[in-house]
């Protein structure tokens, strides 16, 4: 492997060759103080090392660990992990840019992580693949009055695309053709987005995967509340307490969320509603872009399914109100808006697997490697070349709709139309 040194407003940073892509990781797109709206990232002078992956924002464990496994390796956590990790054939040349939100329930995650990988889609599709970070739980969404306006995590996602926009010429990207693609809670930020009044020019199509209820955006009041209750937890002032009582506090605010409300997918700490960039009711627009939008078989088994077996019933009723009615509802307003619209349901399963076709099992076949996901539960006994195999066909759809807008010319993926709600089924 050798370096290979990109240039951007930000400064100039140090990458390194792979077998067949450039890899840039912990590149700054802005800088914050605790619980303060980003801020352009101030440029260094000389050459800032960006060969490794860069740390991500302070979290709890995942509560879906016991579905995904733990991230191997464990990143660092840190307050300042303003950063994107970029993946890209070649630094010249116009090519389509994907840009990555990551899920987690706005709890976890982070866009470092070694599972988002984008190496595959980047060589096999010639994409630009580019991860972001974004503030997650209570330091990411905290409404709370004197300490915290809401909506951090969203301020910095716009960061994050405008810093994308104005630097991705530097990685060989074309910054009029961008991707938005995300899972879950990153699925839900790009309707946020979409529905927000930040300027998104540049935003060709989405693909949204697993994208909860438009409707856990929290209410003004609800935000309100639970911002109360985490100030009350904690007793100290949010801008001084150590890192580990945020986090503590947090953990306690979530426990008597999840009594007070009998939600077991909602998180204490969202995207609140109402509070800028966001207006009242998010999923409503006038002019979307095209869309790729799905979800999988048994959603809810990643949220139910711990020690004992629930109810199939009480699963494929989360999965359908949560996720399956979402994304006809998200597909009609898409297509009403005027947008081509490509719907799927992921079926895949392995052949020894408690979970069935759950919540994330969907993300090894689009981004990551076999090391990432080596010994993910929800893979089960499966042998890697069989993920390898309807991983490249998906990723190859994914390409080819962030090239031109349709996933394969229209040969047998057709658009959404309400007779036609699964478009394909990938088993």
């Amino acid at each position: 492997m050798s370096e290979v040194i990109a240039s951007t407003t930000s400064g100039q940073f140090r990458g390194v060759r792979r077998e067949s892509s450039l890899y840039f990781g912990g590149i700054p797109y802005a800088r914050a103080a605790r619980f303060q709206r980003p801020e352009p990232a101030e440029p260094h002078i000389g050459i800032r090392d960006a060969t490794a992956p860069g740390t991500v924002f302070p979290q709890p464990p995942s509560r879906l660990e016991r579905v995904m496994g733990p991230p191997v390796p464990e990143p660092e956590q840190s307050e300042d992990s303003f950063t994107v990790t970029v993946t890209t054939p070649s630094l010249t040349g116009r090519r389509p840019v994907m840009v990555w939100l990551h899920g987690g329930g706005y709890s976890s995650g982070g866009g470092a992580l070694p599972w988002y990988d984008g190496d595959a889609l980047s060589t096999e599709g010639d994409v630009v693949v580019v991860s972001v970070n974004y503030r997650v739980g209570v330091l990411g969404y905290l409404l709370l009055d004197g300490v915290s306006e809401g909506n951090l995590g969203v301020h910095d996602q716009i960061a994050a695309i405008e810093w994308i926009r104005t630097n991705i010429d530097a990685f060989g990207g074309d910054p009029d053709s961008i991707t938005l693609f995300g899972q879950s809670a990153g699925a839900h930020s790009i309707v946020n987005l979409l529905s927000s009044n930040a300027s998104l020019t540049g935003i060709r199509r989405v693909i949204l995967h697993s994208s909860p209820r438009l409707d856990i955006n929290f209410s003004h009041s609800t935000a309100v509340q639970n911002g109360k209750a985490f100030a009350r937890i904690l007793g100290s002032d949010p801008n001084t307490a150590p890192l580990a009582d945020v986090l503590e506090a947090f953990r306690g605010t979530a426990i008597e969320f999840g009594k007070r409300s009998g939600n077991v997918v909602q998180p204490p700490f969202a995207p609140v509603s109402e509070v800028a960039p966001l207006p009242e009711e998010s999923g409503t627009f006038t002019d979307a872009p095209d869309a790729i939008i799905g979800y999988t078989h048994d959603e809810g088994s990643a949220f139910l399914r711990v020690a004992l077996d629930p109810s199939r019933d009480e699963e494929e009723a989360l999965t359908q109100n949560m996720f399956a009615d979402t994304a006809v509802e998200l597909a009609d307003t898409f297509a009403t808006a005027g947008a081509s619209v490509y719907t799927y349901r992921f079926d895949w399963t392995p052949g020894e697997n408690t979970f069935g076709a759950t919540h994330c099992i969907d993300l090894p076949f689009v981004l990551g490697s076999q090391k990432s996901w080596q010994g993910s539960p929800m893979l089960g006994d499966a042998e890697w070349s069989t993920v390898e195999e309807l991983g490249r066909q998906i990723r190859q759809l994914w390409i080819s709709f962030a090239h031109n807008g349709s996933p394969d010319g229209g040969k047998s993926w057709k658009t959404y139309t309400p007779e036609n709600p699964i478009g394909i089924t990938f088993a």
